[in-house]
């Protein structure tokens, strides 16, 4: 039984088409991104003295003393079952360590064709390794349920307990022994192949940009061209936003033929499994229902005026009539300074430390100990991510740093992550990680410490207008922006299955469609950004996880807000929350923090803050005279 994933880093990934950052000058950014080029991660602590064929061949012997249990799991007795678990964990760490060793290191050079052939022999030998104990969770599931709330009883496997309580929930959607494995051992050459295709793809997309651009004339890369977005030069914006729109034009076809194949495929497993629509399974795996996650959008889809009115008032402050696609992410600052490393390293820190001086301790171990990998490198994964590894390890912080302010709340919101991971390791492999819909909560929250901290030193009207406005279109494009992209999805899905293949304009109109619902009259969407949808990787790796954002970012504002009710006395229900983990249910981890997921009003909660926060926007707009 796994837990994990090495392959993948979904949960405690930067929001698609979120973190961007206003151009500054080309020097003084240029010399702020250099540095960091010395800050690279030591990933060899995560083999401990072993090799990788070495950890591989542990687990294997692990798994083959555990098939020695097939056909009688409803027949042995609670310390068996706990020695199984036991063994299962021993395995799943050094599946871990080593999956984790090799995709971190293929991350920061895709290009590399030792790198990524090493990945998939790794990939292709842990597939063959949990295909032997797929007995294990299909007898676990149909033991008989008075059994099994025995076994669950005894205190011996409080370590899996959750987990497997979890795990019986499946019982309708498995299938047969030698069906699971079929498609287990078909993945790697099915849908993991056409994930990595299109990984491959969009890392090597460049932008090419135009003179009197920063970096142009000349070639760019994706992540590089998104963040001229927020550029404070219309011109500039104009132009990026064109360059990006051509660069996403060559291979467009194929990137459409990949969703289309990996619709389908999921199409085919929903219909196998039996599950009802095409985003059931990422709401069992979130342990929330369908209904739920509904009653989610429809509340998100009801506040669509939250930024429909932001983007009026937006092009208010730039002085235009109506804002263009390419100017959504546009700073309102008046001056951007360029953030070196040390300059962001010293600003989260003393955040974190604002609010508890343990959480800035482990923190400052993520930078003294060689946790992080942020320079921009050629070939290297685009946005930024926590890798947690696994529960006896530390984890992970891939970054993008170029220099510009926002690259602070990204370190703020990635080492949120990562002070989660660290936390929760004492729960072990089975219960350190959360459901995707609460992964967001410790790096909303760090990076709400972090803007609230540098709102409170600023005596600058101009200066703390930018500020909110960044915090405010934070939260639209995690919340709004997010909920608009599941939509989208939604519509792909579904009409794969009840029409068939969509043409690649298809995709577009249904871009197209599902933006201006969410973005009304205030923004101008034109034809070129149809193709937008195109370099987003959770819709090709992990369908229906984008929901997860909004669902997480209106907890963490709700969890804020009782910070800021109970000041210093709301600490350790926060910590303790941090600590717990994956293992209890998202409803009871809500309970911690005094937070009611199954009331129906609860969104309208987070709404409610964010519609706050538009308010004080425009409050700072017209105190710094930018608004009338």
């Amino acid at each position: 039984m796994s837990a994990h994933n090495p392959f993948a880093h979904p949960s405690c990934e930067v929001p698609a088409d979120v973190r961007r950052s206003p151009e500054t000058g080309a020097v003084g950014l240029a010399q702020a991104a250099d540095s960091a080029k010395d800050v690279a991660w030591d990933l060899g602590t995560l083999l401990q003295g072993e090799t990788v064929d070495e950890l591989m061949n542990r687990a294997d012997l692990i798994a083959d003393d555990l098939t020695q249990w097939r056909g009688k799991i409803a027949d042995i007795d609670t310390p068996t079952l706990i020695a199984i678990m036991r063994q299962s964990a021993d395995m799943n760490e050094a599946l871990g360590r080593a999956g984790y060793y090799v995709s971190l290191r293929y991350s920061v050079d895709t290009a590399d064709p030792e790198r990524g052939a090493h990945m998939m022999a790794v990939q292709e030998r842990s597939t063959a390794i949990g295909t032997k104990l797929v007995f294990l969770e299909l007898e676990w599931a149909d033991l008989d349920d008075d059994l099994a709330d025995a076994h669950l009883a005894d205190p011996g496997l409080e370590f899996c307990a959750h987990y497997l309580r979890s795990a019986r929930r499946y019982r309708p959607h498995l299938l047969g022994e030698t069906e699971e494995q079929l498609l287990s051992e078909k993945q790697l050459s099915g849908s993991a192949a056409w994930v990595r295709l299109f990984d491959e793809q969009t890392s090597a997309i460049e932008v090419e940009l135009p003179d009197g651009v920063p970096g142009g004339p000349g070639k760019a890369g994706l992540e590089q061209g998104l963040a001229l977005l927020a550029s404070n030069d219309a011109n500039i914006r104009s132009q990026a936003g064109l360059a990006v729109s051509t660069a996403l034009q060559p291979g467009l076809r194929t990137r459409s033929f990949i969703y289309n194949t990996l619709a389908l495929d999921k199409a085919t497993d929903d219909r196998l499994r039996h599950y009802s629509t095409w985003v059931s399974s990422r709401n069992l795996a979130n342990e929330t229902t369908d209904d739920a996650v509904t009653a989610l959008i429809d509340a998100v889809v009801a506040r669509y005026d939250i930024p429909q009115r932001w983007y009026g008032l937006k092009a208010q402050v730039l002085g235009v009539d109506k804002l263009t696609y390419a100017d959504r992410s546009a700073s309102l600052a008046t001056v951007e300074q360029p953030a070196t490393w040390e300059e962001g390293k010293a600003t989260v820190l003393d955040a974190y430390n604002s609010f508890s001086p343990e959480l800035a301790g482990i923190a400052q171990r993520f930078f003294d100990e060689s946790w992080i990998d942020a320079p921009v490198r050629e070939s290297k994964s685009p946005g930024a991510f926590c890798a947690y590894t696994v529960a006896e390890h530390h984890p992970y912080i891939l970054l993008n740093w170029t220099g510009r302010a926002r690259d602070v709340a990204t370190l703020a919101h990635e080492l949120g992550h990562g002070l989660h991971a660290y936390l929760a390791r004492p729960q072990g492999d089975f219960h350190q990680s959360t459901p995707l819909t609460l992964a967001e909560t410790a790096s909303v929250f760090g990076e709400t410490v972090t803007s609230n901290r540098l709102l409170a030193s600023m005596d600058d009207p101009n200066a703390r207008f930018a500020l909110l406005a960044t915090t405010l279109e934070d939260s639209i494009a995690t919340v709004f922006r997010q909920t608009a992209m599941f939509r989208f999805e939604a519509e792909v899905h579904n009409e794969r299955r009840t029409v068939g293949e969509l043409s690649t304009a298809r995709f577009g109109e249904l871009w197209a469609t599902t933006q201006s619902e969410m973005l009304g009259d205030a923004v101008d969407f034109t034809d070129e950004y149809r193709s937008w949808w195109s370099y987003i990787p959770h819709f090709i790796a992990t369908p229906g996880y984008v929901y997860a954002y909004a669902f997480g970012q209106l907890f963490a504002l709700s969890v804020y807000a009782r910070y800021e009710a109970l000041g210093a006395a709301f600490v350790p229900s926060y910590l303790e929350l941090l600590k717990a983990g994956g293992s209890l249910p998202p409803v009871e981890l809500g309970k911690i923090v005094d937070c009611d997921l199954d009331d129906p009003g609860f969104w309208d909660g987070g709404l409610n803050i964010i519609a706050g926060q538009l308010d004080a926007t425009v409050e700072a707009a017209r105190a710094a005279g930018r608004m009338s």
